[in-house]
Parts: C-alpha cells; sequence; structure tokens
C-alpha cells in the first residue's frame, strides 16, 4: 500500500476522500480558533490508488525522426515549400 500526506484547510474525517486518496490518518496541525474566525490546518495521511499503466504518447520530436521523409543522414536538406511551412507572412518591425 502506498501512502502520502495531504495538508488541508478544511476539516474531513478518516474514510472520506480527499484528491482521491482515501483517508487513513488525520493530524491537527493548528487547531482551528473560532473567536479569530480561523480555520484550522490538518495533516492527512492517505492511501494512495494504484496509477492505470498507460503507454505514454510518443513526443512529437521522436514522431518526427521516424517519419519515412526524414533525412538520411544529418548533412542532407531539403527546404520546405510555402504550402509545407503554412500560411502567413512574417514581418519584422525595425528597432528605433
Amino acid at each position: 500500500m502506498l501512502t502520502k500526506t495531504v495538508r488541508s484547510r478544511f476539516s474531513h474525517e478518516i474514510g472520506e476522500k480527499v484528491e482521491g486518496c482515501t483517508i487513513l490518518e488525520k493530524r491537527v496541525v493548528i487547531p482551528p480558533n473560532e473567536a479569530e474566525r480561523r480555520r484550522g490546518v490538518y495533516d492527512y495521511e492517505v492511501e494512495v490508488p494504484p496509477a492505470p499503466m498507460v503507454e505514454k504518447p510518443r513526443s512529437s520530436r521522436a514522431a518526427a525522426a521516424t517519419r519515412p521523409h526524414a533525412p538520411a543522414t544529418p548533412d542532407s536538406f531539403t527546404r520546405a515549400t510555402p504550402e509545407e511551412q503554412g500560411s502567413g507572412v512574417i514581418r519584422r518591425i525595425p528597432s528605433r
């Protein structure tokens, strides 16, 4: 069982859920003070559910490296056409 500590300004009870985890233990760090209208601060020891094993999506860099039209060597280079570059013109404003 994997656990972690969660600090909160809200009072919860053992067995409730905080941040998607079940509360196992509750500790009062700063007690609430009704005269000053101040909330308390609580530490909760919670059980962390196991993370699902999901395959990570490939980054765009890794995907670009495996494309069939990628250059065979780092020395070869083909310039992109305006259609491949996208639309629009970049205008540079001169400095003053």
